[in-house]
């Protein structure tokens, strides 16, 4: 059995990098740190630059960048998280360089990512990421795309992020299925396809969005692990497989929208058997300015209560614990 857990977007930037002042990093992560202990590997999407260079992205129009200190790596080691993804819209929000020194300090600490490179090629590399069960040795092989920033894109020489758009296309599912072929034959017995897509706070997936993901399982991904609305979205269970449409938001300092409640999210916890899914569980959080915490009480019913509404839509149903949702087979 591989048990792991996969969180939505860690930004360490703006004030989380602010409050890195004061507070160790292990407090960012609240009293949330001992469930992402109980994985044998945590996986997230990081959604920042952790760099020194303080030149802002120019050359298109852009609202917002994220950049955090090196010393912001230590939020990740504190969580012991094993792979990120890099990505989506905000890697190169600090140029190619931002984004260079960004895979230097994630190297150093010895956290995988996908999803950005130095160049094409390495961006659309999995990270294969190794766990040792009951003396049994696995490879889950982290794969990401984005559609996201087309600017952002690395090309044959040029730094950037493995882009791909959201399309039916033969040409696009190709790609797909080449990667997954790759990871497969790099010795993947399990494989994460995540993708940073979509507009922003929108609680459900259009139709395109539903049958892509179904495609992308079809051609062989195990799982697949959506994120970038800012809010969490239904799991939809396709032949046995888990689509994570979205799984919001976990670390930030974002203003709060008092509808959507991009202050809600999961941690996200499945376990495998011989690459099948054996069992999701959804524990609920809050996230507090620069900090996650457990949602509990009242905020806990109505995160589950949606959650169990949008999920109905897709055909999953989950049971209800004291304390997180579950679905099992």
């Amino acid at each position: 059995m591989v048990t792991m857990v996969l969180v939505g977007d860690v930004m360490l930037g703006r004030g989380v990098n602010e409050t890195l002042r004061t507070e160790r990093p292990e407090q960012l992560w609240g009293n949330v740190l001992p469930l992402l202990d109980t994985a044998d590997l945590r996986i997230i999407n990081l959604e920042c630059a952790i760099t020194n260079h303080k030149q802002p992205w120019t050359r298109t129009p852009k609202v917002f960048h994220f950049r955090a200190d090196p010393y912001a790596v230590e939020v990740l080691r504190a969580a012991h998280v094993d792979g990120c993804s890099l990505a989506n819209n905000h890697t190169l929000d600090f140029e190619e360089q931002g984004l260079l020194e960004t895979l230097i300090h994630l190297e150093a600490a010895g956290i995988s990512s996908a999803g950005a490179g130095r160049s094409r090629e390495e961006a659309v590399q999995p990270a294969l990421l190794e766990t040792r069960t009951e003396h049994i040795r696995n490879r889950v092989a982290l794969l990401a795309f984005t559609d996201n920033e087309p600017p952002f894109a690395a090309g044959t020489d040029r730094p950037g992020t493995n882009y791909l758009p959201v399309s039916l296309e033969l040409t696009v599912l190709a790609r797909v299925e080449d990667a997954i072929t790759t990871a497969r034959e790099a010795g993947a017995d399990i494989v994460v396809f995540s993708n940073h897509w979509g507009p922003n706070m929108v609680q459900r997936p259009p139709d395109l969005f539903r049958r892509f993901a179904r495609a992308v399982l079809d051609r062989g991904a195990d799982i697949y692990y959506g994120h970038s609305a800012h809010i969490f979205q239904g799991v939809e269970i396709y032949n046995g497989k888990p689509i994570l449409y979205d799984t919001g938001d976990f670390i930030d300092d974002y203003a709060i929208d008092p509808k959507l409640r991009n202050d809600w999210s999961f941690l996200f916890r499945i376990s495998l058997e011989e690459g099948e899914l054996r069992r999701l569980e959804l524990f609920p959080v809050i996230l507090h300015y620069a900090r996650v915490e457990s949602a509990a009480g009242a905020e806990r019913e109505a995160i589950f209560d949606r959650m169990e509404r949008l999920s109905r839509e897709m055909g999953t149903t989950f049971a209800r614990r004291e304390a997180h949702l579950v679905f099992e087979l």
